[in-house]
């Protein structure tokens, strides 16, 4: 996690992807980038989790693929947070890695190494879902880099 605007700006001239939460109001405002689409994507997912869990100890139990049908970018990033929330809620699962790939359709190949909620330390509200109000996501000056509101 990059501490303000000022080393985020060097660390994107330096192809490195990272990714900052920020409180908004009674939700958390996730930041993400990455050299490509699917880099930023996964940035947004480890943003996500660390607003709210310290992974940093944390040991995956198991390792989860997710196929998401293809969409446009905004669509992706959605619906790969909330398969993410869906974990923590019906499992109690919290993804301590990922990997994401694009498939040859322009859907998205996921991989989440996932650690039991109760091995990882809360730190926070754990998100509910997504919002589609301030979502950006898309290519810029140094890769890719995403906006989006977690409702925690």
């Amino acid at each position: 996690m990059v501490g303000d605007i000022s080393d985020e700006l060097r660390a994107r001239r330096e192809g490195e992807n990272g990714h900052r939460s920020m409180p908004h109001t009674a939700d958390t405002r996730l930041q993400a980038w990455g050299t490509t689409r699917e880099q930023c994507l996964a940035e947004a997912v480890r943003a996500m989790v660390e607003a709210f869990a310290d992974v940093s100890e944390a040991h995956p139990a198991t390792m989860e693929r997710v196929r998401l049908a293809p969409g446009d970018d905004a669509d992706l990033l959605v619906a790969l947070l909330e398969e993410v929330v869906y974990r923590l809620e019906v499992a109690g699962r919290i993804p301590v890695d990922v990997e994401a790939e694009p498939t040859y359709d322009g859907g998205l190949a996921v991989r989440l190494s996932l650690a039991d909620l109760a091995d990882v330390t809360v730190i926070g509200a754990a998100p509910k879902g997504v919002s589609w109000q301030e979502l950006h996501i898309g290519p810029d000056a140094y890769g890719w880099s995403c906006t989006v509101i977690v409702d925690v």
